[in-house]
């Protein structure tokens, strides 16, 4: 003969409805917090890429999507009013929608401001004056870069940011050695001090997110050793910027990471023998 359900068995049955319900609706609501964020960051990174003769530029982007963990990573680059090209790519702290929200605020200002200056230097520090006049809780790390198209000159201003790997096509490849300043957004009056490199014929600039070389499978260190290498096989082989984007963001894989992981690959065509 069947048990008759009794009061506190009703009871309970109410509750699990409940709590099955409650949890339904927090899982959707953060999926479409994840997918809301994801859209943020895919509507503010740029569609189109500056094009010249002698200098090809490759992008690779792939978001965070475990969980809540969206992040903030960007990379830019646009034309300058004095005919040479800005590059930028940067990190914003945390993993949120605020993240992703704070990101595009960052590159407007980037953007924006460097209709005003184009010094490397000078941009990151109004930059970052603007970002702590906000006092928004959120920083980010960025890299910009300044490049002349006609001589080859790039010069590049850090803050805070992984620094960039370099290759050239007679065998040579490494990690950039340059002084930055703190991450944006912190300290008001922040210094940026500017380096300054030159193209050779054949030669590979690589700017990445920490996501590219870091995570629980892999140090910065090694995760940078990585793409010193990818980036000297590819200067040495003559291949396309967007071949090495492609090998860069494939192996960032390896680093077991659940980050935004963002690649900008800046290559010379050799199409000019003088620089």
């Amino acid at each position: 003969m069947p048990r008759k359900r009794s009061m506190d068995d009703d009871e309970l049955l109410v509750r699990l409805r409940s709590l099955t319900a409650q949890a339904r609706e927090r899982a959707e609501y953060q999926r479409s917090q994840v997918e809301l964020a994801i859209a943020l960051q895919r509507g503010m990174l740029p569609r189109d890429l500056p094009e010249t003769p002698r200098f090809h530029l490759a992008v690779r982007y792939a978001p965070a999507c475990y969980g809540l963990n969206v992040g903030g990573d960007w990379y830019d680059a646009f034309m300058l009013p004095d005919g040479r090209i800005g590059l930028t790519i940067g990190d914003v702290q945390g993993h949120n929608i605020e993240a992703a929200a704070f990101m595009g605020q960052v590159r407007a200002a980037l953007r924006a401001l460097a209709s005003v200056t184009g010094e490397p230097d000078e941009l990151l520090a109004r930059t970052n004056d603007l970002l702590v006049s906000l006092g928004s809780e959120l920083f980010a790390t960025c890299t910009f870069m300044r490049l002349d198209p006609d001589t080859g000159v790039l010069e590049s201003a850090r803050a805070g940011h992984i620094p960039f790997v370099w290759a050239t096509a007679d065998g040579k490849s490494g990690v950039a050695e340059d002084e930055g300043g703190p991450p944006l957004g912190i300290e008001p009056g922040a210094a940026y001090p500017v380096t300054r490199y030159r193209f050779t014929t054949g030669g590979m600039f690589v700017l990445l997110t920490d996501g590219v070389v870091e995570g629980p499978s892999m140090t910065v260190e090694e995760g940078l050793d990585q793409v010193v290498r990818l980036a000297g096989v590819a200067a040495v082989a003559g291949l396309e910027a967007e071949s090495l984007a492609a090998a860069v963001i494939k192996g960032a894989a390896r680093v077991g990471h659940e980050d935004d992981a963002a690649v900008l690959v800046v290559g010379h065509d050799g199409l000019d023998r003088t620089v």
